[in-house]
């Protein structure tokens, strides 16, 4: 087995709502290893996304803690924090965000630029992995022009400009049609298989789970491993 990459180990989130504490985690651990790909199922409302974001670092547990090889991400300032998540992480959701006002190749570029990587560098690898995921003749184009599953294409590459170890996706194919989200998800595999990034996607299809591999399921607050399948 390859080196552990991120654990979440005994995470807790609780939420204050005008009816009292809502526990939506209440103890998850899940390791994840270089290169290694994982389903996260679970209903609508579970918390997948809630867990999502806390391994992404978009939000703390309440409780627990979360490791990246060995290190408590906990104790870094909220902007060495910023500048791990733009180069060791990258992030794909349901709906693309990407920035309408810039066209395929900007948006690709632009977790490099905020980064303060050089522009040429920036455009050279942008343009390849548009490339890659076949929008070599969209660069230029508005993204507000392109369809559905050229942006969500798009996204894709965004999420992997930088060489991130982890791409996070949170329902990657939910707004798209079955054919078009099957080529995304293909996409996601194959960046997988050729990149070696790890995968983690959360989704309420046990279909696309199998197709990703190790299956875990959020039930009650707790991450559940699922047998493999076949």
């Amino acid at each position: 087995m390859s080196e552990a990459l991120l654990e979440a180990v005994s995470v807790r989130r609780s939420f204050q709502t005008g009816d009292g504490v809502v526990e939506v985690l209440r103890g998850v651990d899940l390791c994840i290893h270089a290169a290694e790909r994982v389903a996260i199922l679970g209903v609508s409302g579970v918390g997948k996304s809630t867990l999502l974001h806390i391994l992404g670092t978009l939000d703390r547990p309440s409780s627990g803690r979360v490791l990246l090889r060995g290190e408590d991400l906990a104790r870094r300032e909220r902007h060495s924090l910023a500048r791990f998540r733009n180069k060791s992480l990258g992030f794909v959701f349901q709906f693309h965000h990407l920035l309408p006002e810039f066209n395929a190749l900007e948006n690709v570029m632009m977790p490099g630029l905020v980064g303060g990587r050089p522009a040429p560098e920036m455009r050279e690898r942008a343009a390849g992995l548009l490339g890659e995921v076949g929008l070599e003749h969209r660069l230029e184009h508005p993204v507000g022009k392109l369809s559905g599953g050229e942006r969500q294409r798009v996204a894709v590459a965004r999420a992997l400009v930088l060489e991130p170890a982890l791409v996070l996706a949170d329902e990657p194919t939910g707004n798209l049609d079955p054919k078009t989200g099957d080529q995304v998800l293909e996409l996601l595999l194959q960046m997988n298989r050729v990149h070696g990034t790890a995968l983690v996607v959360v989704t309420h299809s046990p279909t696309l789970a199998a197709r990703i591999g190790r299956q875990t399921e959020l039930v009650d607050g707790y991450l559940e491993e699922l047998p493999e399948s076949g």
